[in-house]
C-alpha cells in the first residue's frame, strides 16, 4: 500500500482490485460516473476501470457522462467574434486565465504545465535583460508545451449544449491533427508506421461526424464518440451507457423526485433553505468562490439551462423566481414557494420539460453522488474539500445525505510503459535532459523519474547562478560545445575589462582625492579672503596704512590667489581624469569588448532559458502528464494494447467520502 498526497493529505491508496472491493461493500448498487467535457483527453482512460470491474465478476453498471451544461472556454479578448473559436497555448502572460476542458488537446509527453514567471525568476532568469532585446519573450517562454484548448470568442460564451458541431468541428480537428501529428513525431521507424495505422483507426470512426445537416451539437457528436473512445483506447469492448448532464440533470415534474434531486430540494423548501444556504456560505468561506449574496437577494447555488436560452442563476422571491440567463426570465408563483415538487411544476408549465437544474461548484458533486460513484483521477475537481464540508454542515443541522464516494484513481503512465515494445523518437524538451534523441519505450520507464530529480536539480543549481561569469563557467563545465571556447572568451573579456577597470579605480581614487583636495582649497581661500577683508577694515579703509600694513596686505593678496591657483590647478586635474576616462571607456576597442560581453551574458541567458523549459517540461510536465495522459495515446504507442491493461493494472486508487 503507498501513500500519495493529493487533496486528502496522507490518503492511504490501494490497488484497483482492493478498491472495487471495498466499493462492492459499501455502495454495491451504484453505477461508476465518468463525467467529462471532452473525449480527447484522459477520460476514456476511466474504461479501465469498467474492464476490471467486469473481469472481477461485478455487474455495476459504467456511465460515460459529457458535462454539456458548463460553458464553453472563453479567451478574453477586446475583439470579440460571435460564433468563432480558436485554439490557443496557455502561457502565464497573454493566456493566462485560459481555461479549456471541452476543447482540451494534448500530444504524447504534453501536459497544461505552464512554465511561469516565477520559476523563471527562481532559476536566476535574467528577464528584464531579455525583454529589452526581445520583446514580449515571455509569452513563448512560458508556453506549455504539447497543450492546446480551443476558446470561444463570443463576448458571451455558450454552454457546451448549445455549440454547434460545424462551427467549432474545423478548429477542434485542425487541433486534434496537430496533437496527432506531434505525437507521431515521437515515434520512430516501425512504431511510427504502427502509430500511423492507429491514427487511421481513430480518424475512420471520426470521419461520421462530417456528416452534419447543420443541426449536430458538439455534445451529440461527443456522446456518440464515448464508446468509440473506450473500444479504440482500451482495445476491448466495453459495456458503456453513455449520457449528458442535459440528460442526467433533465428537471421537470416527473423527474424532481430522483436522488439526485435531494441537495437542490434543501435549497428550495421553504423549510431546510436557510440551513442549505448558510452551509454553503460557510463551506466557500475564504475560497475565493463566490458566496450566495454575490449572485443577488434570493439566489441559490443552482443554475436552471432553458432550451433555447441559456444557462442562469436561479433567484427565488416570495412570489416568483428570476433566471439569470443572458436575458433574465421570470417564474411566478400564486403563493409562496413551499417544495421542489411546486418549484419543478412552474418550471416545466414556463418553459417545457426539457430544463436541467445543475449545481454549481460546489453542488454538482453532492447531487450525483446521491445515485452514482464517481470515478476522478488524481487532481480532478478542486471543490471536493468544500463539498464535503457543506454536507457535513448540512448533516449537523438535522439535513444528512447519503451519498456514494469517489473512486480516485491515480495513474503512473511512465512506469507502465515498462511492458510496451516501441522505440521513442524524444521530443525535442527532453533530449538533453536524457542526453538521447532516440530511446526504447523500457528505457524510459526505468529512467523518466531519474531524469526528473535531475532536472529539479538542476533548477536549484541554476538558481544560485546570479552573476554571468558563474553562468558561462557552468555551461562550460555542463553543457560543453561551443561553450567551452565561448567561456576562454568571455574570460579573456573579463580580464581585459578587469585591466580597464583598474584604470578606472585607479582615476576614481585620484579624483576623490583632487575632490578633497578642492574642498579644502575652498575652505582656505574663505579663511584667506576673510582675513584679506578684515586687514583692510582694520589698517587701510579710511585710514593710513604704515609700510607695514601696506606689505601685509600685499602677503594677504597674494595667499588668497595662490589658493586661486591650487583651486583652477586641481579642478584642471580634475578635467583631466574625466576626459581620460571618456577616452578609455569610449575607446573602439573597449566598445567592442562591452558589445561582446553584453552579446554572450544574452546568450548564457537565452540557454538558461532553455534549461529551464526544458527542466520544468522533464520534471512536473511529464508528472502530470502520466498521472493524467490522453487516453488516445495509448494505441499509437502500444497498438497491442499492453500500456493500457497495465497502466490500469498498476493504478492506484482510493475512496473518499463525500460526508
Amino acid at each position: 500500500m503507498n501513500v500519495f498526497v493529493g487533496e486528502r493529505v496522507d490518503q492511504p491508496t490501494v490497488s484497483v482490485e482492493e478498491a472495487l472491493a471495498e466499493l462492492e461493500r459499501i455502495a454495491p448498487e451504484a453505477p461508476l460516473l465518468a463525467l467529462g467535457q471532452t473525449v480527447f483527453w484522459d477520460e476514456p482512460m476511466k474504461v479501465g476501470i469498467a474492464l476490471a470491474s467486469r473481469r472481477l465478476g461485478y455487474t455495476r453498471k459504467f456511465v460515460a457522462g459529457i458535462h454539456d451544461t458548463d460553458y464553453f472556454a472563453k479567451f478574453p479578448t477586446a475583439s470579440h467574434q460571435a460564433g468563432k473559436f480558436k485554439a490557443l497555448p496557455h502561457n502565464d502572460t497573454t493566456t493566462k486565465g485560459l481555461w479549456s476542458a471541452a476543447g482540451e488537446f494534448s500530444a504524447l509527453f504534453g501536459s497544461e504545465t505552464v512554465i511561469t514567471k516565477e520559476t523563471l525568476a527562481h532559476a536566476g532568469l535574467r528577464i528584464a535583460l531579455l525583454e529589452r532585446v526581445r520583446p514580449r519573450f515571455m509569452d513563448k517562454a512560458t508556453e506549455a508545451w504539447g497543450w492546446k484548448g480551443v476558446a470561444s470568442l463570443d463576448e458571451r460564451p455558450p454552454i457546451t449544449a448549445n455549440v454547434s458541431f460545424r462551427q467549432v468541428w474545423p478548429e477542434l480537428k485542425s487541433t486534434l491533427d496537430w496533437a496527432i501529428a506531434t505525437s507521431l513525431d515521437c515515434l520512430f521507424g516501425q512504431s511510427r508506421e504502427d502509430g500511423e495505422q492507429q491514427t487511421d483507426n481513430l480518424t475512420t470512426f471520426l470521419c461520421d461526424l462530417r456528416e452534419d445537416n447543420g443541426t449536430k451539437k458538439l455534445a451529440d457528436c461527443y456522446q456518440c464518440l464515448l464508446p468509440e473512445m473506450g473500444r479504440f483506447c482500451s482495445g476491448e469492448e466495453t459495456e458503456i451507457e453513455s449520457t449528458r448532464t442535459t440528460e442526467l440533470l433533465r428537471f421537470n415534474s416527473q423527474t424532481h423526485t430522483l436522488p439526485r434531486f435531494d441537495l437542490p430540494a434543501l435549497f428550495i423548501n421553504s423549510e431546510t433553505r436557510l440551513h442549505a444556504c448558510t452551509a454553503y456560505n460557510a463551506a466557500v468561506e475564504g475560497s475565493g468562490i463566490f458566496a450566495l449574496t454575490k449572485f443577488g437577494t434570493g439566489a441559490i447555488p443552482f443554475d436552471l439551462v432553458i432550451p433555447d436560452l441559456g444557462r442562469g442563476t436561479i433567484r427565488l422571491g416570495t412570489r416568483g423566481a428570476v433566471i439569470e440567463t443572458p436575458h433574465p426570465q421570470f417564474l411566478t408563483f400564486k403563493k409562496p414557494l413551499t417544495c421542489l415538487q411546486e418549484f419543478a411544476a412552474a418550471v416545466e408549465a414556463k418553459f417545457g420539460p426539457d430544463c436541467t437544474l445543475v449545481g454549481k461548484a460546489l453542488t454538482l458533486i453532492g447531487m450525483l453522488a446521491r445515485e452514482h460513484v464517481f470515478v476522478f483521477h488524481e487532481g480532478a475537481s478542486s471543490y471536493v474539500s468544500r463539498s464535503r464540508a457543506m454536507h457535513e454542515q448540512l448533516a449537523a443541522a438535522g439535513h444528512p445525505l447519503n451519498l456514494n464516494p469517489i473512486l480516485r484513481v491515480r495513474y503512473s503512465a511512465w512506469d507502465a510503459l515498462h511492458v510496451g515494445k516501441s522505440f521513442l523518437q524524444l521530443p525535442e524538451p527532453l533530449r538533453q535532459p536524457f542526453g538521447v534523441e532516440h530511446m526504447w519505450a523500457q528505457s524510459f520507464a526505468r529512467k523518466w523519474r531519474s531524469v526528473a530529480e535531475e532536472q529539479q536539480a538542476l533548477l536549484d543549481k541554476l538558481a544560485q547562478l546570479r552573476r554571468p561569469v558563474d553562468l558561462i563557467r557552468f555551461l562550460d563545465a555542463s553543457v560543453g560545445g561551443s561553450w567551452n571556447r565561448l567561456a576562454d572568451e568571455y574570460e579573456e573579456l573579463h580580464t581585459a575589462l578587469s585591466e580597464l577597470e583598474k584604470q578606472l579605480v585607479s582615476l576614481r581614487t585620484d579624483r576623490k582625492a583632487l575632490y578633497d583636495q578642492i574642498r579644502q582649497v575652498k575652505a582656505q581661500r574663505v579663511a584667506a579672503e576673510g582675513a584679506k577683508g578684515e586687514h583692510f577694515r582694520a589698517t587701510i579703509f579710511e585710514k593710513t596704512p604704515t609700510g607695514e600694513d601696506l606689505k601685509e596686505r600685499e602677503r594677504l593678496t597674494h595667499a588668497v590667489e595662490d589658493l586661486i591657483h591650487q583651486q583652477a590647478e586641481a579642478q584642471r586635474h580634475l578635467r583631466d581624469s574625466w576626459h581620460k576616462q571618456d577616452e578609455l571607456v569610449d575607446s573602439p576597442d573597449i566598445k567592442c569588448i562591452h558589445q561582446r560581453r553584453r552579446t554572450l551574458e544574452l546568450e548564457a541567458e537565452l540557454r538558461r532559458l532553455k534549461l529551464i523549459q526544458d527542466a520544468v517540461i522533464a520534471s512536473k510536465g511529464l508528472e502530470k502528464a502520466g498521472h493524467r495522459p490522453s487516453a488516445w495515446w495509448f494505441p499509437l504507442v502500444s497498438p497491442d494494447g499492453s500500456w493500457f491493461k497495465e497502466t490500469i493494472n498498476t493504478a492506484q486508487c482510493y475512496l473518499e467520502p463525500l460526508n
